[in-house]
């Protein structure tokens, strides 16, 4: 079975999803509604290609200075 690129990255988002939602003790309803509320998940799916070959502790730093920068 082969998989497509929107497969790709919908299990990119969930793992990074899963990551925020560890490093926060979070559930992961809260960090799904972090993601949207910040647009976090458009973020990961418009630069899957560059984000996903880097580290989980890179890509998890990477989100959370998304969210910061959209706080200000």
């Amino acid at each position: 079975m082969e998989r497509n690129k929107t497969d790709d990255i919908a299990y990119f988002i969930a793992f990074c999803v899963e990551t925020y939602k560890n490093a926060h003790n979070i559930p992961g309803a809260e960090a799904s509604a972090v993601f949207s509320d910040h647009g976090v998940m458009e973020y990961l799916s418009e630069n899957f290609e560059a984000l996903h070959t880097q580290s989980s502790a890179w890509i998890l730093a990477e989100i959370e200075d998304f969210i910061k920068a959209d706080t200000k």
